[in-house]
């Protein structure tokens, strides 16, 4: 069948269309992977294949190297197609890809949620490990889950990681209301994890909002310890997560210099929780996602509950009820700083008895009458918490 060279009209629809790219481009660089462009002259098939560099998209025609801005990359593709019969460019970002069809006749645009078919096999270990549908697949995340450590190089959830795999899939599943509100009330969703360690489920949550829900988000992780903080960004370059950022620092320390939606603080040892609190309540974060740890301070501080000492004087026995009295102080005071505040069950005990998480959602100012409950509840019980203050 005998074929003709794209004329100039096609190549005029071309531009136009890569217009468009480029808006997202600028907008969405964060989350753009490549882009390849397939150039069909009678039998013969060229590619091209460019990335990002620095703003600058870096590719390699005809043995030649190229290294040009958007609209120097979009000028060079025009003069280029008059040479050939046919072209097919995929723009690929986090999540979806973007095809421009072309040849003398028509030239078209579509876009594909970006998914990955997981072997057979995967799919079986699925169904042996739950019948529940869960937020994080393997088959849809195995880049992510590899990189975490969750899966193994057969694509299975590795048996030791199971229970880890549960809990962060529970994690999803409880905060996904939050996470959809959220979505629905801001055009990116800005994240700050306290404590963050070494990120797992500031991954988790950068993989589910932007593939999953599809919009866009903004992670930021804190952290006194280098360590995590550079194992972190190294999983972050690894995924090609570019919308994450790392530091190292005490949060008391830190002044954001941007505004968050949401804060994270998970499994955050003994008053690590109530400072990374204070610091949602300093800066005016107006949700909040807490897993406490370790819950020391008021046991430190020997707490009086009067009428049952003969409880209390069992050491065990002490310092579980000063666990939940901790929690529920914490509860008291975000609700008298304005905050609607719950506390869930969000893995079952035999997972880790630290199984609490603690979300809270701001509805207001400052509430007195709670603050004086909350000041007349620490002066019975005879201590202070540091989440009241600095």
């Amino acid at each position: 069948m005998e074929t003709s060279n794209m004329n100039k009209k096609s190549a005029d629809k071309i531009e136009f269309f890569m217009i468009g790219l480029k808006g997202r481009f600028d907008e969405n660089r964060d989350f753009f992977d490549k882009i390849t462009v397939s150039l069909k002259s009678g039998v013969k098939t060229f590619g091209i294949e460019a990335v990002d560099n620095d703003g600058m998209l870096s590719f390699t025609y005809i043995g030649n190297k190229y290294n040009l801005d958007f609209n120097g990359f979009t000028a060079f593709i025009k003069e280029i197609v008059l040479n050939y019969d046919e072209m097919v460019l995929a723009y690929f970002e986090r999540g979806k890809t973007v095809y421009i069809n072309a040849d003398n006749k028509n030239v078209s645009t579509s876009m594909q949620q970006t998914t990955y078919v997981a072997p057979q096999e995967a799919h079986a270990a699925m169904e042996v490990m739950s019948k529940r549908e869960y937020y994080v697949k393997p088959e849809r995340a195995p880049k992510l889950l590899k990189t975490i450590g969750i899966l193994g190089g057969n694509g299975k959830v590795k048996n030791d990681k199971i229970r880890k795999y549960n809990q962060i899939d529970h994690f999803v599943e409880i905060i996904h209301p939050l996470l959809e509100e959220l979505a629905s009330k801001n055009d990116e969703i800005r994240i700050i994890d306290c404590a963050c360690g070494k990120s797992y489920l500031s991954f988790v949550l950068n993989y589910y909002i932007r593939e999953v829900l599809q919009k866009k988000c903004y992670i930021l992780g804190l952290d006194y310890n280098e360590n995590v903080i550079e194992e972190s960004r190294r999983m972050a370059n690894e995924l090609g997560y570019k919308n994450m950022q790392f530091v190292c620092t005490d949060i008391r320390a830190y002044t954001p210099d941007n505004s968050y939606q949401l804060l994270l603080s998970l499994h955050a040892c003994d008053t690590a929780t109530d400072k990374a609190l204070r610091f949602a309540l300093k800066h005016n974060i107006q949700s909040i996602v807490c897993v406490p740890c370790c819950h020391k301070e008021m046991n430190r501080a020997q707490y009086n509950l009067p009428g049952f000492e003969n409880i209390t004087k069992h050491g065990i026995l002490r310092a579980r009820i000063a666990d939940s009295l901790t929690d529920g102080m914490r509860l008291m005071y975000l609700e008298a700083m304005g905050y609607d505040a719950s506390i869930v069950e969000y893995i079952s005990p035999l997972d880790t008895p630290k199984n609490l998480m603690i979300r809270a959602i701001k509805k207001g100012g400052i509430n007195q009458d709670k603050m004086k409950e909350f000041e007349s509840t620490c002066r019975v019980l005879g201590c202070e918490l540091s989440i009241s203050h600095d």
